[in-house]
C-alpha cells in the first residue's frame, strides 16, 4: 500500500490507545493481544478505517495501537476487528492519549519507564519489530519514522548514561529468580521450555547462566529454531508431537509462545506429580484449571512482576534522569516536526516568489556586481528563512504568502 502523502499530518491527530498491566490481568490482556497474522489483517483493513500511518505494539504486558487518525475511535475500531475481546471492553479499560502526550507515552514505553518491571530493556526490541512489520507494508510515514528513531536514540542514551536498566531484571530473569527461590535445582531436575522466540531465547539463556543446568528440553512450533538454540547452548530439543510426553515427565515447565490459546491442559498433568509451571505468555498458554491439581504450582507474568529487589530500587532512583533525557529528545523531535510540517507551505511561497521575480524582472541594486540570478536566489531564500522563523516561533500559519510577497517587494525596491 502507498501512504496517502496528500493527507495533512498534524501532531494533534497522533493517538495512542492501549491496555496494559496497570488495569488488566494477563487473561484480559490476552483477549487483545495481536499476533503477526492478526497484525497483517489489521493493516489490510486500515484504509477502510481511514488509517494509513500506524503500528501496533503487542507484548506480554500491553497491546497498544499508535497512529494518525481523525480520532482514537477509528484506531480502536480497527484494532478490535481482530481481537477476541470486544470494543466496549477495550474502551472501558484503555488509556487514550493524543498529540504531545501520546508522543511522550511512546518515549516512556521505549525507555522501559512504563514496563511492568521498571527499565525492562526487552521492550525496545519488541518496539523495533513492531515498527519494522508496519514499515515493510507501507504504513510508516516520515513523521512516525522520525519519531521512532528519536525514541530509539533516547532509549540508547538512557541505557548508556543512566542505570535505569542496570542489573539483571526482566520478565525472563524474574522467572529464573522465582525458580531459584522456590524450587530445588539439581542435575536430575528436568526443565521443559516451550517457545524459542525472543522471550524464550532470553529465558533459556538465563536458565543456563543462573541455574547452572543444561538438563533442558526445547520445543517450538518451528522445530528448526529449537534445534538451533539447543545446539548453541548444548541442550536437548524435541518435536511438538512429543509435547505430552515431556509435559508429563518434566519437573519445571516454562511457556513463552505467542499461541492464541492454551497449549497445556489439566488432562496432561493429572497424576503426574509435583511440578512448577511458569507461564510467560499472553494470552496465557496454560489453562487456569491446572491450578486445581495437587502438587502443581502455576505462576504467570503478573505474579512475576511483583518481585522486588535492590536492583529495582536503584532503577527507580534513575527515573528522573531518564525523564530529563526524554524531555530533550521530545523537544528536538517537535522542532523537526514544525519544520517538516511547514515545508510544503514554504516551498509554495518560494515558488510564488520565483514566479513574481520572473514576471516582473526584478533587480536588486543593493547587491553590487554579483550575478543577477544569484542575487535573486539569495534574496528569495532570505525571505523564506524569515517566514520559516516566524512559523516556528509564532507556531501559527497566518497569511504568509502576503507577508513574503511584501517583504520580497520591499527588498527589491532597495528598502
Amino acid at each position: 500500500m502507498e501512504i496517502n502523502t496528500n493527507r495533512p499530518v498534524d501532531i494533534s491527530n497522533f493517538f495512542i490507545a492501549g491496555v496494559n498491566y496497570k488495569k488488566t490481568d494477563a487473561a484480559t490482556r490476552g483477549q487483545f493481544s495481536i499476533n503477526n497474522d492478526q497484525y497483517e489483517n489489521i493493516l489490510n483493513l486500515a484504509p477502510a478505517y481511514k488509517s494509513d500511518a500506524l503500528f501496533i505494539l503487542s507484548t506480554c504486558n500491553r497491546t497498544e495501537i499508535y497512529g494518525f487518525a481523525e480520532d482514537a475511535g477509528e484506531l480502536i475500531d480497527l484494532l478490535c476487528t481482530q481481537t477476541t475481546g470486544d470494543k466496549n471492553t477495550f474502551t472501558r479499560l484503555a488509556y487514550i492519549k493524543k498529540g504531545e502526550a501520546a508522543v511522550e507515552h511512546l518515549f516512556n514505553v521505549g525507555a522501559g519507564l512504563d514496563s511492568q518491571i521498571l527499565g525492562d530493556y526487552e521492550i525496545i526490541g519488541q518496539l523495533k519489530a513492531a515498527v519494522k512489520f508496519s514499515k515493510e507494508r507501507g504504513f510508516i510515514n516520515c513523521f512516525l519514522e522520525r519519531m521512532v528513531n528519536c525514541v530509539l536514540q533516547s532509549s540508547k542514551t538512557i541505557k548508556n548514561d543512566t542505570a535505569l536498566s542496570g542489573g539483571t531484571v526482566s520478565v525472563s530473569f524474574a522467572a529464573v529468580q522465582y525458580i531459584k527461590e522456590n524450587f530445588e535445582i539439581n542435575a536430575g531436575k528436568k526443565i521443559l521450555l516451550i517457545g524459542t522466540g525472543k522471550i524464550g531465547r532470553n529465558t533459556c539463556k538465563n536458565l543456563v547462566d543462573y541455574l547452572g543446568t543444561t538438563n533442558i528440553t526445547l520445543i517450538n512450533r518451528s522445530e528448526d529454531k529449537a534445534a538451533e538454540l539447543a545446539a548453541e547452548l548444548n541442550l536437548k530439543y524435541a518435536p511438538l508431537s512429543d509435547l505430552d510426553y515431556h509435559v508429563a515427565n518434566s519437573d519445571i515447565i516454562l511457556t513463552a509462545t505467542n499461541a492464541g490459546q492454551p497449549t497445556i491442559f489439566k488432562s496432561q498433568l493429572e497424576n503426574k506429580g509435583v511440578k512448577l509451571i511458569v507461564d510467560l505468555s499472553v494470552p496465557n498458554n496454560v489453562d487456569a484449571s491446572v491450578k486445581e491439581l495437587p502438587g502443581i504450582t502455576l505462576v504467570n507474568v503478573d505474579e512475576l512482576s511483583k518481585l522486588k529487589d535492590e536492583t529495582l530500587q536503584r532503577r527507580e532512583a534513575e527515573a528522573p534522569k531518564a525523564k530529563a533525557i526524554i524531555a530533550t529528545q521530545i523537544a528536538e523531535y517537535m522542532e523537526w516536526y514544525q519544520m517538516r510540517k511547514n515545508a510544503p507551505a514554504l516551498n509554495a511561497i518560494k515558488g510564488k516568489l520565483i514566479e513574481i521575480h520572473t514576471l516582473l524582472k526584478i533587480t536588486f541594486p543593493n547587491e553590487g556586481k554579483g550575478c543577477p540570478v544569484m542575487n535573486a536566489e539569495r534574496k528569495i531564500q532570505k525571505v523564506i528563512n524569515n517566514v520559516a522563523f516566524k512559523m516556528r516561533s509564532q507556531n501559527q500559519q497566518g497569511c504568509h504568502y502576503l507577508e513574503a510577497i511584501n517583504e520580497f517587494m520591499s527588498v527589491s525596491a532597495g528598502n
